[in-house]
């Protein structure tokens, strides 16, 4: 199930190989991939989704972020991606939960302002208030 936060992006839970082609024809340019592989057993491999997603015409990116939490590389590397897409991208973890926060992060990063970063993450039904002081600092740093 992909959820929309805003123009430039929508997260989702894991997709399969299967689901690249109507990636694609939805609009999408690009995907991150925000899972490390072997998270849990069955779980489709990132370069099946690579490959799938070069054939396609698709931008694939793997940021992998680990329940150890978020660090400044990883949130630059979102950014970059952000900032070089030619159109929409679809961030993907388990629940798309590590993603939409990776975004917001990227974004705080780039001078976006933690209120209206937490209410695009409402809109998609992920709960980033925890995330405020964070983004606050980054923004800060801006």
């Amino acid at each position: 199930m992909i959820r929309k936060v805003d123009d430039n992006i929508s997260v989702a839970p894991q997709i399969a190989v299967e689901d690249v082609a109507a990636i694609k024809a939805a609009g999408f340019t690009a995907i991150v991939n925000n899972r490390p592989d072997d998270e849990e057993a069955g779980q489709i491999p990132g370069d099946a989704i690579r490959a799938a997603a070069e054939v396609a015409g698709l931008t694939y990116t793997a940021i992998p972020i680990t329940h150890a939490g978020f660090s400044y590389p990883q949130i630059e590397a979102m950014a970059e991606v952000l900032a070089g897409a030619d159109g929409p991208v679809l961030a993907f973890c388990r629940s798309g939960t590590r993603s939409c926060n990776l975004w917001a992060l990227a974004q705080a990063r780039n001078g976006a302002d933690a209120d209206e970063l937490i209410a695009k993450g409402a809109g998609a039904g992920y709960n980033l208030d925890g995330l405020r002081p964070l983004l606050d600092q980054l923004k800060a740093q801006a």
